[in-house]
């Protein structure tokens, strides 16, 4: 049954709740509660999403969302649906195309303005289940634990590790959290997120509000999230993917016919994306 409110989880309901010109006003009022004061969000401005190398023998990056603010840091922001491994790796690589692309030919003197990589995930990433946090702040530090370059950040959001019931919510922050958390669930508004920010967030995220095309589209984005989960899910938990060759190539056969993009699957296998393409003739 599909419920009152989308879920954010899926590529549509994300980009439909951050991603569009009509509700950039949520995606700066989420972030700002991310981000320490000096890189305080006034204006966004939405990117290609898509980066493409400088030669034909580099991997291209595509994020969900990708802005600038009018003062010009950079913030990759992600959806993860499931684990995968090298997720950390990923994220470091993703992060050096915004670096990248503030080069200047000619004279330069290497200034760069901030780049923050922020993701939301749907799983946990912590391997040692005594050391997870829901929340993960990272920068560049030195060997005395001093901030090293205060112009690269990560923060990562475990979603399963937050646990606050509405009664424990303390900050604008939590706030946000729990209503992405449950927003799929909830059939009426609570009164602790009866705030404009939010109200306008449940109104974007109606089903009802939805046209025929968004809906179809809404969909096949919850079917493509569920598939997703439950084919990388289970290759991770069965040890699929650090297997036998052979093991791998079943892995990304299953996914090619589930109608995932082959960059996707070259992320969740580490074969090459030639290989991969070799597997549709």
């Amino acid at each position: 049954m599909i419920s009152k409110y989308f879920n954010p989880y899926t590529d549509f309901g994300f980009k439909k709740l951050f991603g569009e010109e009509a509700s950039k006003d949520l995606l700066v009022d989420f972030l700002n509660q991310l981000l320490p004061p000096q890189h305080q969000i006034a204006q966004l401005n939405f990117k290609n999403p898509e980066n493409l190398p400088d030669t034909i023998d580099e991997r291209k990056s595509i994020f969900d969302i990708y802005c600038e603010s009018i003062t010009g840091e950079r913030f990759i922001v992600e959806m993860q649906k499931a684990k995968m491994h090298f997720f950390k790796e990923r994220s470091l690589f993703y992060s050096t195309f915004p670096i990248r692309e503030q080069g200047h030919k000619g004279l330069w003197d290497f200034h760069l303005l901030p780049v923050y990589f922020i993701a939301i995930l749907d799983f946990k990433y912590d391997e040692k289940e005594d050391e997870r946090k829901f929340r993960r702040d990272v920068c560049l530090k030195d060997q005395d634990g001093e901030v090293f370059y205060d112009k690269l950040h990560f923060k990562f959001l475990q979603m399963p590790l937050f646990n606050k019931q509405e009664h424990e919510l303390e900050t604008h922050f939590d706030k946000w959290v729990y209503f992405l958390k449950h927003l799929e669930d909830f059939d009426h508004i609570p009164a602790i997120l009866n705030e404009p920010v939010f109200t306008k967030g449940f109104e974007i995220a109606s089903v009802a509000h939805l046209n025929a095309d968004q809906y179809d589209a809404y969909i096949k984005s919850v079917l493509s999230y569920n598939e997703a989960k439950a084919v990388l899910d289970t290759a991770y938990e069965e040890g699929k993917l650090e297997g036998k060759l052979d093991e791998k190539y079943e892995v990304a056969k299953s996914m090619l016919n589930k109608g995932f993009e082959i960059s996707l699957i070259a992320d969740i296998t580490k074969l090459s994306e030639q290989d991969i393409k070799a597997l549709l003739s």
